[in-house]
């Protein structure tokens, strides 16, 4: 029996950022809830919802807020996902429908550097749990050895990054349900209500932590569902990934409302430790490595995102949609290097960072989804030319202007709406407030970018895949055609 090309040898995957054929594509929907739970229910997310408190938004009402946040932003992430079977594309590749084969550069390089700050933040709570779990005082042990792992299993692939995710759900469940016990026994948790009296501008606050948190997950979400079967229904893969995704986040941060409500500046000044201490002694250890796995899941996704957006990025300009393994390893390693450092520089300050680094998060990459969305689902209608994705002088060009010129928009129309600690916009003060940014974002970015993209957009008649590799086909036994002509396909 023929061995399909690109196909994994030892569980290590080979394809990167070329679409994936038919003969390749494995699994079911579940897989996505499994990883997005086991992504979601780890303790960066408590620490986004412990946000909420240290704002001064009252425990009930961050909860709610949270919770509509979690529920808006999932949905517009889930629907990033359902791309993914439909093209069999990586996210960010796919957005050269929009903006250009080279113009998607622009947004590309502010995705590396989210991925290289997330990865940062995560390699910072890891590294204290690693250093915890072996008595290590130094941050840069723990950092070193959770970057390592998570080098190993980004190079893996897709295959173990999911494996990885349905370890880390199960592994999660019940190591954070242990730690809502113990709050519960250790802590009159009925004290952290009522404390502050309900305020909109406190709860839009909340909603935008979980929702830009959400947000975030949307330029790679495609690329773990890209796998599945051509024929996966749509709603199948929306249904799983806004499920696994919403309900992750909004127990791990409905956790870290309670923690930061009952405990105040102990759990405030050392998150990892007050964990360890909240489970006792004896469950100290299981808690760490709680912790770890469920960061390594979500960590394995910034490498292998902030590694297929390198790979994007330069491809636009250099025409190569293929690299060696040893390429593909080393932008991996390069990735998780440059996160370490960070870590290193950033440990010292962890919380304000963050703070500072998801808020700035959601500026940039709401407009980004509204215009992606609006293209794939009202405009393009899931009609694709996929071969042109990867020639500049192909149907959608080097640059398209005008989705860069709204995209650009929607971040600038939110300076007089924002709610940073470096400056607040003259609105969100007349609103009491109120972070309303991300609100006024999509709504622009969607009604602008939407009738101008219905006049310039040029639409194929139906998805056109490359010529070997139609979805349904039968596989010739003729050698592959490997150019860029198109096969039409209107299914």
């Amino acid at each position: 029996m023929s061995v399909p090309p690109h196909a994994p040898v030892s569980g290590v995957e080979t394809r990167t950022i070329d679409m994936v054929p038919e003969r390749e594509r494995h699994g079911s929907p579940r897989s996505q809830f499994t990883l997005w739970f086991g992504a979601n229910l780890q303790i960066t997310a408590v620490v986004d919802g412990a946000l909420a408190i240290i704002f001064g938004v009252d425990a009930m009402t961050a909860i709610m807020g949270l919770l509509i946040g979690n529920i808006l932003g999932g949905a517009v992430m889930a629907l990033h996902s359902a791309q993914g079977p439909r093209m069999g594309l990586p996210q960010m590749i796919s957005s050269r429908v929009q903006f250009g084969v080279k113009g998607a550069a622009l947004p590309l390089i502010l995705v590396i550097v989210m991925y290289l700050g997330f990865a940062a933040t995560g390699t910072v709570l890891s590294g204290q749990a690693i250093n915890s779990m072996f008595g290590v005082t130094a941050p840069a042990f723990g950092i070193v050895v959770f970057g390592s792992l998570t080098a190993i299993v980004a190079t893996a692939g897709y295959r173990l990054i999911h494996q990885l995710g349905k370890i880390a759900s199960i592994v999660g469940i019940f190591g954070w349900l242990f730690l809502a016990y113990q709050l519960l026994r250790q802590y009159d948790v009925s004290a952290a209500f009522g404390h502050t009296a309900f305020s909109v501008p406190t709860l839009l606050l909340a909603i935008s932590l979980s929702a830009g948190w959400q947000l975030t997950f949307a330029p790679y979400v495609a690329d773990y569902s890209r796998y599945l079967p051509s024929h996966t229904p749509a709603a199948s893969t929306f249904w799983t990934t806004f499920l696994g995704t919403a309900l992750g986040a909004q127990i791990a941060m409905t956790f870290g409302v309670l923690v930061a409500a009952v405990s105040g500046a102990a759990f405030l000044k050392n998150q990892v430790g007050f964990m360890g201490g909240l489970a006792g002694p004896g469950a100290a250890v299981v808690i760490y490595l709680v912790i770890v796995m469920g960061k390594l899941t979500v960590n394995c996704l910034n490498a292998y995102g902030g590694f297929m957006s390198m790979l994007t990025t330069v491809s636009a300009f250099n025409h190569k949609t293929r690299v060696s393994p040893l390429a593909r390893m080393l932008f991996i390693v390069g990735f998780v290097a440059v996160s370490m450092v960070i870590a290193l520089a950033a440990s010292a300050d962890f919380l304000n960072n963050f703070k500072n680094f998801v808020l700035l998060l959601l500026a940039v990459f709401v407009p980004w989804s509204a215009v992606n969305l609006v293209d794939y689902y009202l405009v393009s209608k899931e009609r694709v030319d996929i071969p042109a994705l990867y020639d500049s002088q192909g149907r959608y060009g080097s640059y398209n202007w005008i989705a860069l010129g709204c995209y650009v928009l929607g971040i600038v129309v939110q300076i007089p709406f924002l709610a940073q600690k470096m400056y607040t916009g003259p609105f969100t003060k007349m609103l009491g407030g109120a972070d309303i940014s991300w609100i006024v974002s999509l709504i622009v970015t969607a009604l602008v970018y939407y009738p101008l993209a219905k006049k310039t957009m040029k639409v194929p008649a139906g998805m056109i895949f490359p010529a070997a590799d139609v979805p349904g086909a039968k596989t010739s036994t003729k050698p592959a055609d490997t150019t860029l002509r198109g096969a039409r396909c209107t299914g």
